[in-house]
């Protein structure tokens, strides 16, 4: 979701609603802006604001605001401790900037009366003091999408009945993810090996409000449980993203790259085979680059607060034991019971299809040639090394 830094004014604008003390008068208007994806990994998703709309301001409530001049801003952003911030900035700003960049813009104006437009208004301002309005992200259950959503259950006291849409189908997160990523990228082969087995679980069609085409959807088919109006009263496009996007290089895409590697390994492998012997510098290296992805992957396990990266199952062919068995692959004899660890690593192999096939966690299809390869691989190794018995220790 884009955190829109240009044409932000939030201790400007705070400062100047608050002290104006503004009061809504029955023209006014409180409205969901809801943006449509954009073309990096971070713009995907789309985002969500408020717009605040009288007849003395034209402003906009954004909940996907971070400071780059946060200390240690990139070990927080890894360790999933970095605050977002709520800003306020003119709509007019916010209107061009997505415009530039080719989104589409939707409003929902909200049904709601003169005193829920101004509680709704004053939580607003109040949040968006300095004091307030940091809080902790989380891709699935805190950003700028949910807080629509959750500020209007506050304000309006829970007095939403949010109707699931005609259109839903039970979907994981993941599913929900990869709707809005081309399946070979980088930006989803990315997804994919960081988070772990807990976005696979089937969520309720309330949690779907993580994303903003959700909330959008959610919001236009919501009614007020006191009245059983409409929680919309008026739905416009206030621009049309205009083409289509480009199709990025196959040769550049990770399937190709993948592919490419898959290959190579197999190749390798059967020069080998036929002169009966061992590519040390190719093992080294895949030893090495699994080993180093599992450490990595238990970091962002263990070691962070984000809480979709617990129970991922890449560790089952990104082994993070595989870095410390690492010179056992450069040795012409290594120790016998590297036999067993080869073994240990073609079982590991296996489980991760069978989490594949049975639903336990989605891997990335882009990685299937390179899989197919590092097994190949393995298996050439048990029987290279089992003819070689007589030479180890």
């Amino acid at each position: 979701m884009k955190k829109l830094l240009v044409g932000i004014f939030t201790l400007l604008l705070s400062f100047i609603t608050t002290a104006q003390n503004p009061v809504i008068t029955p023209d006014s208007e409180i409205s969901i802006l809801t943006i449509g994806p954009g073309n990096s990994l971070n713009d995907s998703f789309g985002h969500s604001a408020f717009r605040i709309k009288t007849a003395h301001v034209d402003i906009v409530y954004n909940y996907g605001i971070f400071d780059f001049d946060t200390p240690n801003f990139y070990t927080k952003f890894a360790q999933g401790k970095l605050n977002y911030l709520l800003g306020v900035s003119y709509y007019r700003e916010f209107e061009r900037s997505y415009k530039r960049q080719n989104r589409t813009i939707r409003e929902q104006v909200l049904n709601l009366s003169q005193t829920e437009k101004q509680d709704l208004y004053d939580f607003l301002i109040n949040n968006a003091k300095p004091e307030n309005s940091a809080y902790l992200y989380d891709f699935f259950y805190d950003n700028c999408a949910t807080r629509m959503r959750d500020v209007c259950e506050t304000v309006l006291d829970d007095n939403i009945n949010f109707i699931t849409p005609k259109s839903y189908k039970k979907e994981t997160f993941r599913e929900l993810i990869r709707a809005n990523l081309e399946w070979n990228s980088w930006g989803s082969f990315g997804i994919d090996v960081a988070l772990g087995s807990v976005i696979d679980q089937e969520n309720k069609p309330y949690e779907y409000m993580f994303l903003p085409e959700y909330v959008y959807e959610f919001f236009e088919n919501a009614t007020l449980v006191n009245s059983n109006e409409k929680l919309v009263k008026a739905t416009k496009v206030i621009y049309k993203k205009r083409g289509v996007n480009p199709p990025s290089s196959f040769l550049v895409s990770p399937f190709f790259i993948f592919s490419l590697l898959g290959i190579f390994i197999i190749i390798i492998t059967f020069i080998d085979y036929k002169k009966q012997q061992q590519s040390r510098f190719l093992d080294g290296v895949l030893f090495l680059v699994t080993g180093s992805i599992g450490v990595f992957l238990l970091l962002l396990w263990f070691a962070t607060d984000h809480t979709a990266t617990a129970q991922n199952y890449n560790l089952l062919w990104a082994f993070p034991l595989n870095l410390f068995v690492l010179a056992q692959a450069f040795k012409k004899t290594p120790k016998k019971w590297f036999i067993s660890y080869l073994k240990f690593l073609v079982i590991l192999l296996c489980l991760m299809t069978l989490h594949w096939v049975i639903g336990v966690q989605r891997f990335a299809p882009v990685l299937i040639p390179f899989l197919i390869g590092l097994l190949v691989r393995l298996v050439y190794l048990i029987s290279f090394y089992r003819n070689q018995a007589t030479g180890l220790k």
